[in-house]
This record gives structure tokens, C-alpha cells and sequence, in this order.
């Protein structure tokens, strides 16, 4: 072949690449500017992104000696199944002492209307004493002038009247204290029953922390407490990680949040699953601050070496509770986070993230067992007084 051909040929095709390869470039910038206006620019991404949920700290509200452990790390837990237990001794004879003092403050009171009976019934006897004491006095006064009475007996006489006197008026005051202490109550209302009665509930809520049960349902970590041990008041002894209320903080730019709004849907991805599977939840807040002014050491940005740097906020994003329950998240996995920006009619800042309240405190069966150990005692010492 001519060089010369050969080289116009190389030529040609040299420049039909050159030409294919610029097509391909500009199709490609193309494409990609058509994938971003029409849909890339809704989103705001970020791989800045953890699991985050309730991490329950379990502590005794009392101090005690462990007795029976029936937990582990990693065990899962339901809502209100027992993790440990300790040592009832104390609690129950400080159960049993204020059982003794209600029953004893029920008859005490029961005394005081009993009393009331009682000393109404003096002050009758008293009443008709004193009247024949006067109708004594009045005949013995008829007789002094025929000298049947001496003046002597008349004078004892008038001191007897004067002696009863003072007694009924005793009586009488003496009835008023007693009636103050009663009036406007029954035994079951009695300010003395109902110090007892708070008393036997106090001693019934200590009998009860002797055992500590899971106030949610979760998995078991940080176990610090072992068999035996003596524990104090409020000293941390394990948590419960509420993993079907997990969320996911993502951590965004600045500059991504200003078309973002609460409600806007959210795509995930974890790390521990890889792509094939897909959770979708809903942004739930964002963060009233930056990570760095919450930081131990906020930065001091007054200094005179300052240096601009972009900023993330955190973004709470609430999952949804099937896609949870199917594929279940650990504590601090990395996420990756596409948030749809497209409807930006939502607030800025959210009214209410979490939808249902975390139980705690004394079960209502716990409460009803108190009263009905509470009502029978004083319905086995009130005996059928009248009230």
C-alpha cells in the first residue's frame, strides 16, 4: 500500500475515534445533567449516618445484695420480664411492721368512736347526778329555817353540786377533744389510717424494687452487675437497647438543609445488610444546633486563626416499625441516607418526634395488690363500730 494512503487512512480513522469519543463524552454530560435536573437535584445524600436508640439504664432505687441474675449480654427481653432480684429480708419485715402499725392505728381509731359513746353516756349520768344533787339542795334549803338540816349539810351539799359541775364540764370538754379527733371522718378516712395506710404502700413499693424487671422490650448490654454483689441506690447495673425504637441520626452539610422540611421520605441503606436491603422512613427533626456547638469542646470561632469550615447538623430520621422488626439494627452502624427534598411544604422544626411515651413506674397491678392488702386490714380490725 502507498504511504501515503496509508497515512490519510490512519488519518481518518484517528479522527472518526477522536469524534466517537467526543460524542460519548457530551452524551454522557448529557445524561447526566438530564439525571440531575430531573431527579438528582431532590435528593440530599450523606453516608454520615448512625443508628441511634433509647439506651434504658437500670439502676435499683434501693440498696440491696443481689440474690438471683436472670439475664445476660446480648439476651433479648420483653417489657416488664424480671432481670434481676434482690435480697426481700428487709423489705418484707418493713412490710410486716407497717401491716402491725395500720392494724393498730385502725383499732386506735376505732377506740376514739368508741369513746365518743362512752363519755356521751358520762355526761348523761352526770346530768341527772347533778339535777338530783340540785333537788337535794333545794329540799334541804326548805328545812334550814325549821332546823330539820343543819347548815353544815346544806354547805355539803352545794359543794357536791359545785364538784358535779366541774365534772360534767370536764366530761363535756373532754368529749369536744375527742369529737375534733373524729368528726367529719370514718375509720377508712382517719388521718391516722391513712399515714398508716401510706406507709404499708411505701412498704409494699420497697418489697416491690426487689425485683427489677425490663421497662421496655430490647436486648441486654453492659452487664456490670454479678451474683452476690452489694449494690447501692442509683449505681448503674445494666442497660436495655430498645431496638424497635431505633432511629437513625444523619449527619448533613449546612448547605443541604435549606430545602429540607419534617415528613419529607427517606431511603436507607446499612452497611451490615449491603444494598439489597432498602429501609424507608421520614425525616422525624432536625437538630437545634451543630455537632461542634454540642461538642465537649465547642470551637472558639472569635480566635484569630480561624479557618472556615462547612458545618453538619444532625438529622433525626424515624424508621418504619415492620421494615425494623424485619431487619433489625444495632446501635452505631453507619447508614447511607438519600432524602427527598422535592415537597418542602413541611415545618422546620418538628412538634412531636416520638409518637408513644416509654412506660415506667408501678404496674397497676402492683398498686391494686397494696389496696387489697390495705382494705383487709382494716376491714379485719374495724371490727362493726360504727363509722
Amino acid at each position: 500500500m502507498n504511504p501515503e494512503t496509508s497515512s490519510a487512512t490512519n488519518g481518518a480513522r484517528r479522527k472518526r475515534g477522536l469524534l466517537i469519543l467526543a460524542i460519548a463524552v457530551v452524551a454522557g454530560a448529557l445524561l447526566w445533567g438530564a439525571h440531575w435536573f430531573f431527579y438528582s437535584r431532590f435528593f440530599e445524600s450523606t453516608d454520615d449516618a448512625y443508628v441511634s436508640t433509647d439506651v434504658v439504664q437500670i439502676t435499683s432505687e434501693m440498696p440491696g445484695t443481689v440474690i438471683a441474675l436472670h439475664v445476660d449480654d446480648t439476651q433479648s427481653v420483653q417489657q416488664g420480664q424480671t432481670l434481676l432480684e434482690l435480697d426481700p429480708a428487709d423489705a418484707e419485715l418493713a412490710m410486716a411492721s407497717a401491716e402491725a402499725d395500720l392494724a393498730r392505728a385502725v383499732r386506735a381509731v376505732r377506740g376514739l368512736y368508741a369513746q365518743t359513746g362512752q363519755l356521751q353516756a358520762q355526761i348523761a349520768e352526770r346530768e341527772a347526778a347533778l339535777k338530783r344533787a340540785q333537788d337535794d339542795l333545794q329540799r334541804r334549803s326548805d328545812l334550814v329555817q325549821d332546823g330539820a338540816v343543819s347548815a353544815e349539810e346544806l354547805a355539803h351539799a352545794r359543794d357536791a353540786i359545785t364538784e358535779l359541775k366541774a365534772s360534767l364540764a370536764a366530761t363535756r370538754e373532754q368529749l369536744n377533744a375527742t369529737r375534733a379527733q373524729t368528726e367529719g371522718t370514718r375509720i377508712e378516712t382517719h388521718p391516722q389510717v391513712l399515714r398508716a395506710e401510706t406507709a404499708v404502700r411505701d412498704a409494699a413499693l420497697a418489697l416491690h424494687r426487689t425485683k427489677l424487671v425490663a421497662p421496655v422490650a430490647g436486648v441486654v448490654a453492659k452487664r456490670g452487675v454479678q451474683l452476690g454483689q452489694r449494690i447501692a441506690a442509683g449505681a448503674p447495673l445494666l442497660a436495655v437497647v430498645a431496638q424497635d425504637n431505633a432511629w437513625v441520626d444523619a449527619n448533613f452539610k449546612e448547605v443541604q438543609l435549606e430545602r429540607m422540611r419534617i415528613g419529607q421520605p427517606v431511603t436507607l441503606h446499612a452497611d451490615l445488610y449491603g444494598g439489597d436491603v432498602v429501609y424507608h422512613g421520614k425525616v422525624a427533626g432536625i437538630a437545634a444546633g451543630s455537632g461542634a456547638a454540642f461538642a465537649l469542646l465547642p470551637a472558639q470561632n472569635a480566635s484569630g486563626n480561624w479557618i472556615k469550615i462547612v458545618q453538619r447538623v444532625p438529622v433525626r430520621i424515624a424508621l418504619d416499625p415492620q421494615e425494623l422488626h424485619d431487619h433489625p439494627l444495632r446501635v452505631g452502624l453507619s447508614m447511607s441516607v438519600d432524602v427527598d427534598v422535592r415537597d418542602s411544604s413541611g415545618p422546620l422544626v418538628a412538634t412531636q418526634v416520638r409518637a408513644t411515651p416509654l412506660p415506667a413506674g408501678v404496674s397497676d397491678a402492683e398498686s391494686s395488690d397494696a389496696q387489697a392488702r390495705i382494705d383487709r386490714i382494716v376491714k379485719a380490725n374495724a371490727g362493726n363500730s360504727a363509722s
